[in-house]
């Protein structure tokens, strides 16, 4: 399984920072990352499925876009954006 590794605020809504999901692409991940966290939900996907603009995700530091292949040993960032002034 491919581990998850969120930033805040979505860690806090996840219940924590790294999570072992499973998927072949990055949408599938995420898919998951919302069904194992519900609190995630609306947050990274918007309801087509599509990575939000203010979301970027990253596999192995690379990145990606939502059907970017997915490894079991691969690392995959999820960075919302950060915003104020």
């Amino acid at each position: 399984m491919a581990v998850v590794i969120l930033r805040a605020p979505l860690s806090e809504l996840a219940g924590g920072r790294e999570h072992a999901l499973a998927g072949a692409t990055v949408r599938e991940v995420l898919v998951e990352l919302e069904g194992a966290c519900p609190a995630v939900a609306g947050w990274v996907l918007d309801e087509l499925g599509a990575i939000r603009p203010h979301v970027n995700v990253y596999v192995n530091g690379q990145l990606a876009q939502e059907e970017s292949a997915v490894g079991a040993s691969d690392r995959v960032h999820v960075l919302p954006a950060i915003t104020g002034g």
